[in-house]
């Protein structure tokens, strides 16, 4: 998968990753649609930069999220539409999951896309 994470090469300034590490659980319930949902979603709230997402075979994966302020993260986590997702990913989705917020001071990147 391409690195998608919206930051630039040698970018100063910070910004914040939200580290989103889950189980999945067997089959799918609208999972697929839903994951795909919450990116377009996420890509229109204000503040967001960027994400990256895998999924190994046994349906570990860990999803990457970029944003430019605390305020917007929590203005995403508290999004209507993202609660609803956050409880079928409780209920239905995930055996178990966890989720950090970290500081990004800088990003760069090799090769350089800048040349």
């Amino acid at each position: 998968m391409p690195m998608s994470h919206g930051l630039k090469s040698g970018e100063n300034g910070t910004c914040y990753a939200v580290i989103f590490s889950s189980q999945r659980t067997e089959g799918d319930s609208d999972y697929g649609q839903t994951a795909a949902r919450m990116v377009e979603l996420a890509k229109r709230q204000p503040g967001f930069m960027g994400v990256e997402s895998v999924r190994n075979a046994d349906g570990f994966g860990i999803t990457i999220s970029y944003w430019e302020s605390l305020d917007a993260i929590k203005h995403w986590r508290g999004n209507e539409e993202h609660l609803v997702a956050q409880a079928r990913g409780k209920g239905e989705w995930y055996s178990q999951y966890e989720i950090k917020i970290c500081k990004v001071e800088r990003a760069y990147a090799f090769p350089n896309p800048q040349g």
